[in-house]
């Protein structure tokens, strides 16, 4: 019953549209028809990494979020889920059968990174989906972005995919000028990949002057084309707390993640200034997110009512 379990416990899927982790058919059915095994054949790192990331479960890490928005402070809650798959390297999706995928299988590490907040009378509900080839000496660029944010006046989605020489964007907005585009981004470094790379191997973060793509919540929250940016990274340590620092000296705006400078690399906080607000009322403010609760569990598999207090032991409502 246990090794049964187990089994089922890595079965992930996902779906960007539908928001559900359900799997086309059942995980009795699909267990029956192909079992899957991850393995660390791939995984050039020790058995630490494999034991914590090959284990069956995900990492799930709730913040306080202070967001700045319309020139002022909301208070809300961010969520960093960080979980290995395999992915297809030819089609960029989760692979539902692994065992018989041959080289086109590529380990990832997959971040899902959920931001909510209000902002007066309406909410908004912000997602980023990062996949990140777990051995990047042999793929050494991530695979696959996307972005996705609802609030009350509509919605908006952008998909970044690797290609040869480039990676290709789409996007799709109920703003006039960003609606339905789709253009070739140079093949550089995405600030989105920074949150999986600083879990991978934190020792091999870029630094000093790169050329790279500025995240997704701040090119479409803030109507910017993706287009490639200098900036300066910078990597410190004290007290174990590392601090990757990024800055884009031509637009003045920054970042700044916290994380455990030991082994499992946890992110413990983020802090983000830029300018804020409309005209002359516009000006510096810096969104801050502290870690609350974390917990490792196979989530995919917690969808009854019964596991509604799961939330309640990660501080999010319910």
């Amino acid at each position: 019953m246990q090794k049964k379990m187990k089994q089922l416990s890595y079965i992930l899927t996902f779906s960007l549209f539908l928001g559900s982790c359900a799997a086309p058919n059942s995980a009795e059915e699909r267990q029956a028809e192909s079992p899957v095994q991850f393995t660390a054949e791939r995984t050039p790192f020790s058995g630490e990494f494999n034991q914590y990331w090959y284990a069956g479960k995900a990492e799930l890490n709730s913040y306080e979020l202070e967001q700045a928005r319309y020139g002022e402070i909301h208070r809300g809650h961010a969520v960093l889920i960080f979980v290995t798959e395999d992915f297809s390297a030819s089609k960029q999706v989760k692979l539902d059968y692994p065992g018989g995928a041959g080289e086109d299988k590529v380990p990832i590490m997959k971040l899902n990174f959920t931001k909510k907040f209000n902002t007066g009378i309406y909410p908004y509900s912000l997602m980023s989906s990062v996949f990140t080839p777990v051995d990047l000496k042999q793929n050494p660029h991530t695979l696959k972005t996307s972005m996705s944010g609802q609030e009350w006046c509509g919605h908006v989605f952008q998909q970044l995919n690797l290609r040869k020489d480039h990676y290709q964007s789409r996007g799709y907005s109920y703003f006039e000028s960003e609606g339905d585009l789709e253009e070739k981004l140079p093949k550089v470094l995405l600030e989105d990949e920074l949150w999986t790379r600083i879990r991978l191997q934190p020792s091999d973060l870029p630094q000093g002057e790169v050329k790279l793509v500025p995240g997704s919540f701040y090119t479409r929250l803030r109507h910017k084309p993706s287009d490639p940016q200098s900036a300066e990274l910078s990597l410190t340590e004290a007290d174990g707390i590392a601090t990757y620092t990024i800055k884009y000296p031509d637009s003045g705006r920054s970042l700044s993640i916290q994380f455990q400078a030991s082994f499992p690399h946890q992110i413990l906080g983020w802090e983000e200034t830029l300018r804020s607000g409309y005209g002359a009322s516009a000006r510096p403010l810096t969104t801050k997110a502290r870690l609350k609760k974390s917990l490792r569990a196979p989530y995919w598999s917690q969808n009854n009512v019964a596991d509604l207090p799961l939330r309640e032991a990660l501080g999010l409502p319910q």
